[in-house]
């Protein structure tokens, strides 16, 4: 009897075990949904496309809106997502196209799912329209797949491949600046590449491809970070390559760590 009453604590311990894990790999990956107080920036919808999005005014813009993006049947799912092929972009003339939210952020928890149509796509996610984490298929340097790009390289082990739907979870902690403007800790991310934790708090040093890639590029080399929040942008670099389930959550990360 007494081993009996052990076994079923056991299995109920178990159970509650998996049922824990499931709740939190829920939460992550491809197919996640937006959690309570969360903002669904994306939903394959073109009144989704335009309401929060808008073209980024940086040096090099070259489109005008409304934003070209189509808005293209999923290959994989039921359902629609966005294409970066802007026509403006043609060449790999990034910042010529790129799509950025109306809103503006700090500290938060993303979501952000694409697809690679073709070998070689290239786009990227920036966060706070500075930071970007790359999305290059066959490349798995520091300027590769799911970099912290030109300073953290990810595990290519990660990536889905070609044609299929990929997932980043990110949590991020703006730089923070003294009374004087001066800067006194750098921004930092935990990134989950499709379930999998590639980046664990790191934190990131400046602003890479000059005055054209995003905020600050062109401000002392892309080392000049100010204390302006920024939107999620999304590269066109003349690539066929899909986005869908975006979505954010306003944080107020009080500590140092991004860990999730």
């Amino acid at each position: 009897m007494k081993n009996r009453r052990e076994l079923i604590r056991y299995l109920s311990v178990i159970v509650l075990l998996l049922l824990i894990q499931g709740i939190s790999h829920a939460q992550i990956g491809v197919g996640a949904k937006a959690p309570k107080g969360a903002k669904q920036l994306f939903d394959g919808s073109k009144k989704s496309l335009h309401g929060n999005w808008q073209y980024w005014e940086g040096p090099r813009l070259a489109a005008e809106p409304p934003i070209k993006w189509a808005i293209v049947k999923d290959p994989v799912d039921k359902g629609t997502a966005v294409s970066s092929n802007d026509p403006a972009a043609a060449g790999g003339k990034y910042g010529a196209a790129d799509i950025v939210t109306k809103e503006e952020f700090r500290d938060f928890r993303l979501h952000v799912e694409f697809l690679i149509a073709n070998p070689g796509g290239n786009s990227g996610v920036y966060l706070q329209n500075r930071y970007e984490i790359q999305i290059l298929d066959g490349d798995s340097t520091d300027h590769g797949m799911a970099a912290i790009i030109n300073e953290h390289a990810a595990p290519y082990r990660a990536y889905n491949g070609v044609g299929k739907w990929n997932a980043y979870d990110m949590q991020f902690r703006a730089a923070r600046f003294d009374d004087s403007g001066k800067l006194t800790e750098k921004a930092r991310t935990t990134i989950y590449f499709n379930g999998i934790k590639i980046h664990e708090d790191q934190a990131i040093q400046q602003v890479w491809g000059g005055p054209n890639s995003g905020m600050d590029g062109g401000n002392d080399a892309g080392k000049g970070i100010t204390d302006r929040p920024g939107g999620i942008k999304l590269q066109a670099e003349g690539h066929d390559v899909l986005y869908r389930n975006i979505w954010i959550q306003p944080l107020n990360l009080s500590g140092p760590s991004t860990d999730f």
